[in-house]
């Protein structure tokens, strides 16, 4: 089948253009974008010869907790002055939205005008984790856009070597190597693994510093901020709630990594049966569940998982978008330590965005043989 045609014509311009004036103005009225601040950081670190975890950016006093492939890709943005580059970036994010649903709507058999795809697209900015993904200057809708991309279309001559490449951005994608192994797309997830190997040896070669990260910060939940932050909605965030600290390393494993393998071993078997689809938003889930930290705004998987929903099941859609819409995992008190007082009512509230994900898995355990078969590519 044909690829989809990526938002043409005045539909992309609108949403491009809408983006990047909308970076822009938010930088004029004084918008930080706290996250594209420490992206830069990293990038004006490298492009001075000095490692970006030597130092935390001196405007918002955030470090750069990427891998080191990440400051090369960023380095072009520290060229920029910041209200052009939010405007870039912003515009690229959009652009990535749209892009993705595009994908994944053609992917399930259905047409998408260009007009439709911005509709979905604006529609999508009410769901937290994306417009979390905006204000922040985050990464994890380009993140999207690369994975489904690579992962749908698998077959292709050079599959996997875009997923190799983000995943030396942000190292959680590699999870998706793992699918395509277990779906016998073995030539992809090798061309993967490949292309990953290639960012870190680049990395070693152009970061200084770059050993630091893969001695020292990497396992380290706290570089990234509190783990018991209600934001953080992965299995080691829970438990991180529920017992009043940081789980060992032992207990997190096997919780984590049961139910994430478990998640894993119910996409493959989803992809097996015609619906690639949902393996992959299923994959997407034990990414999310398995990471130490999954911030709400990783979870801008929520859109494809919606539009799959949509196809198989109105109420499904409309409970899990609510859910993203609507944030509960905010109502309980949080903030300087106080997810570590929630009641039992109050946990299963705060870990709503975790939790919304492991009903997911459970619905298609027992749903996916019933769902219509996708459209391969």
């Amino acid at each position: 089948m044909k690829a989809p045609r990526w938002l043409p014509g005045p539909a992309t311009a609108a949403l491009v253009a809408a983006g990047g004036v909308a970076g822009a103005v938010a930088v004029a009225a004084g918008h930080p974008f706290v996250d594209l601040l420490a992206y830069r950081h990293g990038g004006d670190s490298v492009l001075a010869g000095s490692s970006p975890y030597a130092s935390d950016d001196p405007v918002t006093g955030l470090p750069f907790t990427y891998p080191p492939f990440a400051a090369v890709l960023m380095a072009p943005l520290a060229l920029l002055p910041h209200w052009l580059a939010a405007a870039v970036w912003t515009a690229a994010s959009a652009a990535a939205l749209g892009g993705s649903v595009v994908l994944v709507r053609h992917a399930l058999g259905r047409t998408t005008s260009a007009w439709a795809a911005v509709a979905l697209s604006v529609a999508a900015l009410a769901l937290e984790p994306v417009w979390q993904n905006l204000a922040f200057g985050q990464v994890n809708l380009l993140v999207l856009l690369v994975v489904l991309a690579d992962v749908l279309r698998s077959d292709r001559r050079l599959a996997g070597v875009a997923l190799g490449v983000v995943a030396g951005v942000k190292l959680t994608p590699l999870v998706f190597v793992a699918l395509l192994v277990l779906v016998g797309r073995r030539a992809a997830a090798a061309r993967a693994v490949l292309a990953f190997a290639a960012t870190v040896a680049i990395g070693y070669v152009a970061v200084p510093g770059a050993t630091s990260y893969w001695t020292e910060r990497l396992l380290d939940p706290r570089r990234v901020g509190p783990p018991a932050l209600a934001h953080n909605q992965s299995v080691s965030g829970a438990l991180t709630r529920l017992l009043d600290g940081v789980p060992p390393t032992a207990v997190w494993a096997a919780v984590a990594g049961t139910l994430a393998l478990g998640v894993l071993a119910g996409a493959a078997a989803r992809w097996r049966g015609g619906d690639p689809v949902l393996a992959t938003c299923l994959a997407s889930v034990a990414m999310l569940l398995a990471s130490p930290v999954s911030w709400s705004h990783h979870w801008v998987w929520a859109v494809p998982v919606a539009l799959v929903l949509w196809e198989r099941s109105r109420w499904a859609a409309v409970a899990w978008a609510a859910v993203f819409v609507t944030r509960p995992i905010l109502w309980p008190p949080w903030g300087g330590g106080r997810e570590l007082g929630w009641s039992a009512p109050e946990h299963v509230v705060g870990n709503a965005y975790l939790l919304a994900a492991l009903a997911l898995a459970a619905w298609a355990v027992r749903a996916g043989r019933r769902a219509p078969t996708s459209v391969p590519y």
